[in-house]
């Protein structure tokens, strides 16, 4: 009889040059992410910041990344896109802070005690804010907060991803955000 394995989990790393900080917390038996924080180490000017707001948080922490945290920090930080020039820290956060790689539930539980507070001080604090959930998120009730949080906000550029940062390519990855 043959028996399947798992593969292993693909670990990702962060990109040179950043120091990345985090907030976990365990809740209920469940474990949570509510901010994960990546600067440059050695900026070369006074930076502006990024919020990237996502669907769910998987494994990255300061120590390793995953594949759509290594995306996001190349795109931030590397890429040169139009609108995310001079920005030395990116801020993610996600609409549900319950970490699940598979089976993802967007139940009012996965959302997490602190999260919606934790969104509205990442999306204050930035001058640039991604959307990078794709171009559809299925998850209303938690757009519809994101969105409204983003109303009350002047003065801040705002973007969107084309498709979710996991499945990303470079090329039109980024666009202008109006509502």
């Amino acid at each position: 009889m043959t028996t399947k394995t798992k593969p292993a989990l693909r670990r990702y790393k962060h990109i040179s040059g950043v120091h990345v900080t985090s907030d976990f917390s365990d809740e209920n038996d469940m474990r949570f992410r509510y901010r994960l924080e990546i600067a440059l180490k050695a900026p070369s000017l006074q930076g502006r910041i990024a919020c990237v707001v996502m669907q769910n948080p998987s494994y990255a922490d300061e120590d390793v990344a995953d594949k759509s945290i290594q995306f996001m920090e190349k795109v931030v930080f590397q890429k040169n896109f139009p609108g995310l020039h001079q920005i030395t820290r990116l801020i993610v956060v996600n609409q549900f802070a319950r970490i699940q790689t598979t089976g993802f539930e967007d139940l009012s539980r996965d959302i997490g005690s602190r999260n919606n507070s934790v969104i509205k001080a990442a999306l204050k604090k930035s001058e640039v804010i991604i959307l990078a959930w794709g171009v559809t998120n299925k998850f209303e009730e938690r757009k519809a907060f994101v969105l409204g949080e983003l109303g009350k906000l002047k003065g801040k550029q705002l973007f969107k991803t084309r498709m979710h940062p996991a499945r990303g390519r470079f090329d039109g990855f980024i666009q202008p955000f109006n509502f």
